[in-house]
């Protein structure tokens, strides 16, 4: 994605009154996923034979008449029976197994066996990526437990029972937070927002929350301005993550949008103005993540390698090769093939008597294949130079009733707004 945007000097424009109704009347449940690693193939299937090394421990002494004392003293003795071992937090490196990382410390391998047995430990310790954390407490080369993040909400823990090992899932309270930041653009969009306080997966967030409406490259000015409620995930004292976005507000070139988040009752996520209207639009404004316009919708363009005045009829998005490029909206795959000077080629059908071309790709997705249905957002294929292309770029085009339309300023046809049965729900929540 686009990492800096570069405003063009203009005037600055004044600043929102509208914060502090923004802030007071906000009210968003906090909505959670947990991503769980796809089942791995079963590990070893040989068990530890040897019992847990202990020191014999005298016996305390009966006091039937003190049955609390007794339970203490019970307690106690359970508590000396398994040693404490030594902690060594280890960091997944590249090529990294459990076996390599037990053999390089000089741990059981009959326990790495063991301890692989249940179900949640080949789940969770199968798959291991470069800088993973796991934990193990370990004795004289024996292994008491071992524990690992499984996401920010869920650690599993293996610990050792008797001969065998017992796996669970240690779910952690997170409590988030709601946070308000905003500020003034005076060189970039990303420099403004880490100055208040916003990450950059965030600052991300909210250009695809205004996408349809504000060009982040093109239309950026100095002295535009942004507000962003969202939310901070904290666990046991520690930030974990920036959450979703609850709401925000863009002022740019002194127009307002704003946009607040409503979650359905199926939990499907979506942003709305305050007036209920959907932020999104029936199409996507630019079908890819573009570093420049090449060159601009010019019906009296110069073309760069016939050198002659030939009308260019869409936007050329100069992207890396094989940057990944989206269908702008609903709609049909009518044609994917080799079409004279545009190369690789797929148009899509929409409704509204509209159709969209992409030209020049280098490859075609697999699922975008003639008579396909697309939604919008899919991928079709990937930024390529084929057919008459002086460099990687997406040539764009975008007709309506077979007429060519600037697809940067064409109005673009509204999404659905609020459903009117959910419309109360909707107020009563933002």
């Amino acid at each position: 994605m686009i990492q800096n945007y570069k405003p063009t000097l203009a005037p600055s424009h004044p600043g929102s009154r509208w914060l502090t109704w923004f802030i007071a009347g906000l009210g968003v449940p906090l909505i959670l996923v947990v991503f769980i690693l796809p089942d791995a193939v079963p590990g070893g299937s040989n068990r530890s034979e040897t019992a847990l090394i202990t020191t014999p421990l005298a016996l305390p002494a009966a006091n039937p008449g003190d049955p609390e004392a007794a339970q203490k003293s019970m307690q106690a003795l359970l508590t000396k029976a398994e040693p404490t071992g030594e902690l060594t937090s280890l960091t997944v490196r590249r090529g990294d197994s459990l076996d390599r990382m037990f053999r390089r410390n000089r741990w059981s391998i009959r326990d790495l066996a063991a301890l692989m047995q249940p179900d949640l430990s080949r789940r969770h310790l199968h798959l291991l990526k470069p800088g993973d954390e796991i934990v193990i407490r370990h004795h004289n080369g024996r292994i008491l437990s071992l524990s690992r993040e499984i996401d920010f909400a869920n650690s599993l823990r293996v610990y050792r029972s008797g001969d065998a090992y017992l796996a669970e899932t240690v779910i952690h309270e997170i409590v988030p937070r709601q946070i308000v930041a905003g500020g003034d653009i005076s060189s970039s969009l990303f420099k403004a927002a880490a100055k208040a306080g916003i990450s950059d997966q965030s600052i991300m967030n909210l250009a695809g929350i205004f996408a349809w409406d504000i060009d982040f490259v093109l239309d950026i000015r100095e002295g535009d301005k942004f507000v962003v409620i969202f939310e901070e995930l904290w666990r046991e004292g520690e930030l974990v993550k920036q959450g979703d976005i609850l709401a925000a507000e863009f002022i740019n070139q002194g127009e307002v949008f704003r946009a607040l988040r409503y979650v359905g009752p199926e939990g499907q996520i979506d942003y709305f103005t305050p007036q209920g209207n959907n932020v999104r639009k029936a199409f996507l404004r630019a079908p890819v993540s573009f570093t420049r316009i090449s060159s601009n919708f010019n019906p009296r363009r110069r073309h760069p390698k016939l050198n002659t005045i030939r009308a260019h009829k869409g936007v050329d998005y100069a992207a890396p090769l094989g940057t990944p490029v989206q269908a702008s909206g609903d709609g049909k795959v009518i044609f994917r093939g080799r079409k004279g000077s545009y190369g690789n080629t797929v148009i899509i059908q929409h409704g509204g008597n509209i159709t969209t071309l992409y030209g020049h790709l280098s490859r075609f997705s697999g699922k975008a294949h003639n008579g396909a249905r697309v939604r919008q957002g899919n991928i079709i294929g990937y930024v390529g130079q084929t057919g008459l292309a002086t460099g990687p770029h997406l040539h764009y085009e975008y007709r309506k009733n077979g007429v060519h339309m600037n697809p940067r300023t064409v109005s673009l046809p509204k999404a659905e707004p609020i459903d009117p049965k959910l419309r109360q729900d909707f107020l009563r929540a933002t």
